[in-house]
This record gives C-alpha cells, structure tokens and sequence, in this order.
C-alpha cells in the first residue's frame, strides 16, 4: 500500500453487465490498529468540485459490501491497518478519462479518547489539531482513470 490514505491503486471506472455504472477508489486507514466498522464515521466525497454524499458511497471491507448506515451498528467487522477499503460511488457513464482531483473525509472514535474530544468530530471539516491517532482525516489526491 502507498503511503496515502487515498491510494492510486484501484482508481477506476465500474462496469455492471457492459455499462459504466459509477467509479471507485481504494483508501487505507492511517491508524496502527484498525478498526471496528461502528466506530467508522464516513464523510463526503468531492470530485472535481462535484459533491457526493456518504448515502451515495458503498464501503467494500473485506469483501463485502456496506452502505454507512449499516456500518453504524457492524461491532463484528474490523477494518485492518494492512487492508484498503474500496469506496464505490453510482454515476451514470463514470468518470471521463483522464485526471481527476478527489477530496474525502472519514474520522473514527477511538476507546480510549476523551468523548469531548470527538463529539464535534465532523468527517467534512479540517480539524482544529491535525493528528491522525485523534482519528481525523480530509485527504486530497490527484488520480488519473485510463
């Protein structure tokens, strides 16, 4: 895995019985332990300036898939520090060849975190301290689809 969270891997078109569907991207988790599923909090993705909302993203986590709401209530599924997610998003025709400039954002609770600290923890803000064993990411990538 490279060290990015939003990895250039994976960064591809869908196709469902011969038509492009939608897209999808690969994104690793940066904390040394993983995670369970329920402790996830996923945000938008902006492409291009074009926005999607979470309900929009299905998450593939150890090969299954997971829309957000499900994730919520998954106390059984650990996402591993060594394992990327495969984000996938609905678009009618994908995405045109060529680059494209992605911007994503998830946070996750962590046990041992005071619950002050990530009450206010929203998945499409930077935060006010930039640390990553806090559980908050906004990652931005430049990906090229061929």
């Amino acid at each position: 895995m490279e060290k990015e969270v939003i990895q250039s891997v994976g960064f591809r078109n869908i196709k469902e019985d011969g038509k492009v569907t939608g897209f999808q991207f690969k994104v690793r988790i940066p904390y040394y332990r993983g995670i369970f599923l329920c402790q996830l909090r996923p945000g938008s993705l902006w492409v291009d300036g074009k926005k999607f909302e979470k309900e929009e993203m299905t998450w593939n986590i150890n090969g299954k898939d997971r829309t957000a709401e499900e994730m919520v209530s998954d106390r059984e599924t650990h996402w591993a520090v060594t394992e990327p997610a495969v984000i996938k998003v609905k678009l009618d025709g994908g995405l045109e060849q060529g680059f494209h400039d992605l911007k994503f954002g998830f946070c996750f609770t962590s046990s041992y975190m005071p619950p002050i600290m990530q009450a206010n923890m929203d998945p499409d803000q930077d935060p006010p301290f930039i640390m990553p064993e806090f559980g908050h990411h906004i990652n931005s990538r430049r990906l090229l689809i061929v």
